[in-house]
């Protein structure tokens, strides 16, 4: 198939109608839990949070408040991407996507600017365009929880400390965190090459190895060698959200499905009021692939629709179906997480074995706790196996390249080790997702390699 021209629009639309979806979510979600009057507050105290990987932004600010920041972040980029001009490109695609996904579990309207100013001081030092490097800019935002615990929790003399009725800011650490950030700003551009040679680019979150790698290094001397200890969530919890159960189910339920339903709509309009091409695009490896480039902005907004139903589906399904969590901040963040990359190599088709894989797993440890009349230890609703299999869809392109039966795989081993990984970072890097698929690649890759009789899929 000849390459279709791009549309530079593509990403400013889907950017333009999330931002406008999370904003007019906001007061929704006030109305919702009789807290309209807290928009502010809850927003502020989201501010000045301490924020791990998974701290929940429903339980930190309330249901309105967390789509408010959300919608400020998403408006942040949404502003730089038109303000620079900024390309249709799949990377700008997914770094939108992420930013506003994570903007629900550790990522806030203050903490996500060190990280930035770090990428653009890079791009000023080497002569090289921020306009071209937006979509690292979106990326770096995953160090966000390093900056909050600088600025608001870690032990710095006190002298410098502004405090307040419910916390404190340390000048100290803003100061650090905006050092950090440089730093961060001219290692990040060399890390991600190299954990895509590592993985040959059968991980689709391919930040989340850099990043975690790279996380490991920052915590190890943020915190082991200076002998400070991990940090640890925080347990504020907004009284409305806990009697509520801590879920949001039907109102997350309902605006996801107003959201996609809308972008599938929209995206069978623009496509001559059609589905023509999506079935070549579900044919797609998923490896190093470019839907915008390739199938045009209909089919990519269609695949991004059905994608994500197909992902709230399995949520709503596992939610019901065993016990855990619901739609907490993170368990609608980590949704969102996982349509990243549907301009750029996921699609049902190749996603659906990585799904299978957790639940095999799970049914494998249930059966056998099940024979000695106990029960098991975890379900496919637990927190930590919600975020990892939404980001395990990033080890797509194994389905695509190997079959199936290798997806499987995939998603067994990252269901194997993804509630293991956030503790070697100190839950400061929130593609921790991203890093278990990572580290699922790096035991798969060569596995395939040695053992593959066939000729894979390119």
């Amino acid at each position: 198939m000849d390459n279709l021209q791009r549309d530079d629009r593509t990403v400013r639309r889907m950017a333009l109608f999330f931002t406008a979806s999370l904003l007019a979510a906001a007061p929704l979600g006030a109305l919702y839990t009789g807290q309209l009057g807290g928009l502010l507050p809850g927003l502020l105290r989201l501010w000045a949070s301490p924020c791990p990987y998974a701290a929940d932004s429903f339980a930190l600010g309330g249901l309105g408040p967390s789509f408010l920041n959300v919608g400020l972040c998403g408006a942040a980029f949404l502003g730089m991407i038109y303000a620079l001009d900024a390309p249709s490109e799949t990377g700008s695609w997914a770094g939108y996507l992420l930013v506003v996904a994570h903007a629900f579990f550790g990522l806030n309207f203050v903490n996500m600017w060190p990280p930035i100013f770090g990428i653009w001081l890079y791009c000023r030092r080497t002569g090289a365009s921020f306009r071209d490097n937006i979509a690292m800019a979106m990326l770096s935002t995953a160090f966000g929880p390093f900056m909050s615990e600088l600025f608001f929790r870690y032990p710095l003399p006190d002298w410098a400390a502004i405090h307040w009725a419910e916390g404190r800011l340390n000048l100290l650490g803003v100061l650090g965190a905006f050092l950090l950030g440089a730093f961060l700003g001219f290692t990040i551009p060399a890390m991600l090459p190299g954990a895509q040679a590592l993985h040959k680019g059968f991980v689709l979150y391919n930040g989340g190895l850099a990043f975690g790698l790279l996380g490991i290094l920052v915590h190890g001397l943020l915190y082991n060698t200076m002998g400070v200890a991990s940090p640890q969530a925080v347990s504020v919890c907004d009284p409305v959200y806990a009697a509520a159960g801590r879920s949001y189910f039907g109102f997350c339920n309902l605006y996801l499905l107003a959201v996609l339903g809308s972008f599938l709509f929209y995206g069978w309009l623009i496509n001559g009021r059609s589905f023509a091409g999506y079935g070549r695009l579900l044919e797609d490896t998923g490896r190093r692939a470019d839907f915008i480039q390739e199938y045009g902005p209909g089919c990519v907004y269609i695949n991004l629709g059905l994608h994500g139903l197909l992902l709230l589906a399995y949520m709503d399904g596992v939610i019901l179906l065993t016990e855990g969590v619901g739609f907490t901040g993170p368990t609608l963040g980590v949704l969102l997480a996982a349509l990243s990359f549907t301009a750029g190599g996921q699609h049902p088709k190749n996603v659906w074995p990585i799904l299978a894989g957790f639940g095999l797993l799970w049914l494998a440890v249930f059966g056998l706790y099940a024979l000695g009349d106990r029960s098991a230890p975890w379900t496919l609703s637990t927190q930590g196996y919600i975020n990892g299999v939404a980001l395990g869809t990033g080890l797509c392109p194994f389905a695509g390249c190997y079959g199936k039966r290798a997806g499987i795989l995939a998603g067994v081993i990252c269901a194997a080790i993804c509630t293991s990984v956030s503790v070697i970072h100190g839950g400061l890097v929130l593609y921790n997702g991203g890093m278990s698929a990572g580290f699922t690649a790096l035991i798969l890759t060569p596995l395939l390699d040695h053992y593959y009789t066939g000729t894979p899929r390119s």
